[in-house]
């Protein structure tokens, strides 16, 4: 009799222990717009890293920049029924109608660095606003407030169009530093091309006529960067600042042959964990938002990267 007791007492707690690693099932969609963007490769892979250490299922996809594939994957991914989902730098305007229907589907839909949405819980993002000034102010600090400068754009991510219209108000209020050159970035799947493109034809347009440059985001920088190296300028003869961060910007700030002079550096790994923690906290274990984020954003603090800094953010 006990042995019949003791093989049933095993059963059940088998059976208990099925159902609890059922009950902590977890299919989680992972999108990236643009993964040929290093922050946005680093953000979908971190949130996927992050997902399997709990035992989820992660499918992480990347769109290559195109509106119309990430608009498709948004929708298979809801069809599927994914328990939810993160989205690496996507674009809640245009996909407006895929977060409605995942929103009402109950699939909860977290965002990093792509704006706020009324069907998401909420965007992880550093403070747009605060970066931009910090990144200008810096730029404009290079030379000495005065001179003219060329400024390369991207006007269809929230994030970057912040960004520009922040430095927009920065350069009203210091009138004695023009733009002489301005370019804004088009396209998204080919956007490296879009960059080297417009850029090129200003830097040989405005040849010795500009002391600074501003990106709106590292990759557009780098590029620049190469296209100022093959102009024969020199580390010092130009200041060129950016926004993300990442080991090649940190590098070339370091580099005696870069012009890269500071980023301001965003968490992009901290962002995608944070993300994967919320979804844990209120998909599974049933933790209200408001409790945890009281408005759209969950704000990261970022840094101002240059020479007095890089090597505590080199590997």
């Amino acid at each position: 009799m006990n042995k019949f007791k003791t093989i049933a007492a095993a059963i059940g707690v088998a059976g208990m222990a099925m159902a609890a690693g059922q009950a902590q099932a977890f299919d989680l969609g992972v999108v990236a717009f643009q993964m040929s963007a290093e922050t946005q490769a680093r953000c979908a892979k971190t949130v996927g890293a992050e997902a399997e250490k709990l035992g989820w299922t992660a499918q992480v996809l990347n769109s290559n920049g195109s509106l119309e594939t990430h608009a498709s994957q948004l929708d298979n991914l809801i069809q599927k029924k994914v328990s939810g989902l993160i989205l690496c730098m996507s674009k809640p305007v245009q996909f407006d109608g895929q977060f409605e229907a995942a929103k009402k589907a109950g699939i909860p839909v977290i965002t990093i660095s792509s704006g706020a949405s009324p069907h998401t819980l909420f965007d992880v993002t550093p403070n747009e606003y605060i970066m931009a000034a910090e990144s200008a102010i810096y730029l404009l600090g290079t030379i000495n407030f005065e001179g003219n400068v060329l400024v390369q754009r991207f006007e269809s991510n929230t994030g970057a169009r912040i960004r520009g219209e922040v430095l927009d108000v920065v350069l009203k209020e210091n009138p004695a530093v023009k733009v002489v050159g301005s370019h804004s970035m088009a396209r998204t799947k080919s956007w490296m091309d879009d960059v080297r493109n417009g850029m090129s034809a200003l830097i040989l347009q405005n040849a010795g006529n500009f002391k600074g440059v501003w990106a709106s985001f590292d990759g557009q920088a780098l590029i620049i960067d190469d296209l100022l190296r093959e102009g024969g300028l020199k580390k010092g003869d130009v200041s060129l600042v950016s926004i993300d961060g990442g080991q090649e910007v940190y590098r070339r700030i370091k580099d005696p042959e870069s012009l890269m002079t500071a980023t301001v550096a965003i968490p992009f790994e901290d962002m995608a964990k944070s993300a994967v923690t919320m979804m844990k906290k209120i998909a599974v274990d049933g933790v209200a938002k408001t409790d945890l984020v009281p408005g759209p954003y969950l704000f990261t603090p970022a840094t101002l990267v240059d020479k007095s800094n890089v090597d505590k953010f080199l590997k």
